[in-house]
């Protein structure tokens, strides 16, 4: 069972940050510039799967976007906006 006190978006998370996806919650990512169903399709494209192993490597200079978050070996960029949706909890 998961403690909820301890679930935080990704796009909340800071460099060196390591969890697992407990969830994906398109509620969570309003202004991410893409309809919901679609974002959700895209993350789960990219391996961004309940259960996955997450770790938040880089972000940029100004804003602290976009993210470098490596999923299983795969390294990818992200909006924070779009990580929001998704739910981690930390390892």
């Amino acid at each position: 069972m998961v403690d909820l006190s301890t679930l935080l978006a990704l796009g909340e998370a800071r460099v060196g940050f390591r969890g697992r996806i407990s969830a994906l919650d398109m509620s969570r990512a309003e202004g991410a510039g893409l309809p919901a169903s679609e974002l959700e399709r895209r993350l789960i494209e990219l391996g961004f799967v309940e259960g996955a192993d997450v770790e938040l490597l880089h972000q940029g200079l100004f804003g602290g976007d976009p993210i470098a978050v490596r999923v299983a070996a795969t390294t990818i960029a992200l909006r924070r906006r779009e990580a929001m949706a998704i739910v981690v909890t930390p390892r």
